[in-house]
């Protein structure tokens, strides 16, 4: 039973991985591009790129993501740089092979501006989903989230802000290269693919973190330590008693950004697929991995 089980979650996540990284390609070689809407990350350099130089956006993508990805390995291991890296490839591939295919001219009359903002609806919603779909395979696709992590990793400052500055940074080089108001369009973009990207990933919620806890009569040791060695994350384990039992269990809490929750699930489901598990909002979160005590102390 186990064993079907994890047949069926890595043809999921194959599933999910493949149809992530095309749908996401299609939202940046045929609305992004044409439109020139620089969406954040690698692919909104590969936009901007595309246009100053002619060079292939998917190629750009890939120059970007690998060195990144490499940097990313050497801090988080090597099952992260694989699993991002192959996320990253697809995406890039995909993205050549559609925009080859369209001439990156996408599917509008960009001469009406009507036509612009269509653009940059659909394809803040295909990248959404796109990149939620991939982020549920287990891997991601590369770019802003490496450096948002990376960075993270070694300073007391949140994923979200430093993806926020970095994708803010690309849209106004955008602006500055491509025009205003491809910049504009942009913005409306990135934000409807933030909200599909959270809706997609998680089902609930938009917060920075959850709370995850965990009970598992025999395998909560061997879910912590892979929590510790894959997610870099800490935890807590307590002892409860089932009122229904009567019989004492122990009860792993963990607290993960959301970008780790669906990999975190992977983890439980293969080491202990009948784990009773709930999942909280954490609405504020400070203290080692997160936001530093001291920081907000000092902004009182």
């Amino acid at each position: 039973m186990a064993s079907r089980i994890r047949i069926f979650a890595r043809v999921t996540d194959l599933f999910f991985l493949v149809a992530g990284t095309f749908i996401a390609a299609n939202a940046a070689a045929m609305f992004y591009t044409p439109a020139r809407i620089t969406g954040g990350g690698a692919t909104g350099v590969g936009t901007i790129f595309y246009y100053l130089f002619g060079f292939d956006q998917g190629t750009v993508m890939m120059f970007i993501n690998i060195p990144l990805v490499l940097f990313g390995m050497k801090v988080f291991g090597w099952k992260y740089g694989i699993r991002t890296l192959v996320g990253s490839v697809m995406l890039s591939l995909w993205t050549t092979l559609i925009g080859h295919a369209t001439g990156y001219q996408g599917l509008l009359n960009y001469s009406d501006t009507v036509n612009v903002l269509l653009s940059a609806l659909f394809g803040g919603v295909l990248m959404g989903i796109g990149i939620g779909l991939t982020m549920k395979s287990g891997s991601n696709t590369g770019g802003t989230d490496v450096i948002s992590q990376v960075i993270s990793h070694y300073f007391p400052v949140r994923v979200g802000t430093v993806s926020f500055t970095v994708n803010a940074v690309v849209v106004c080089c955008g602006g500055i290269f491509l025009g205003l108001q491809p910049m504009l369009f942009a913005i409306i973009a990135m934000y409807l693919s933030s909200q599909l990207t959270n809706y997609v990933l998680l089902g609930f919620g938009t917060n920075l973190a959850k709370a995850v806890y965990i009970l598992s009569d025999e395998h909560v040791p061997d879910i912590s330590q892979r929590v510790i060695s894959e997610l870099h994350r800490g935890g807590t384990v307590v002892q409860g008693t089932g009122i229904y039992t009567d019989k004492s269990h122990p009860m792993l809490i963990v607290i993960v950004p959301n970008n780790q929750l669906n990999y975190l699930m992977k983890i439980i489901s293969t080491e202990d697929p009948t784990a009773f598990v709930y999942v909280t909002e954490a609405y504020e979160v400070l203290g080692r991995g997160f936001v530093s005590l001291k920081k907000v102390a000092e902004k009182e």
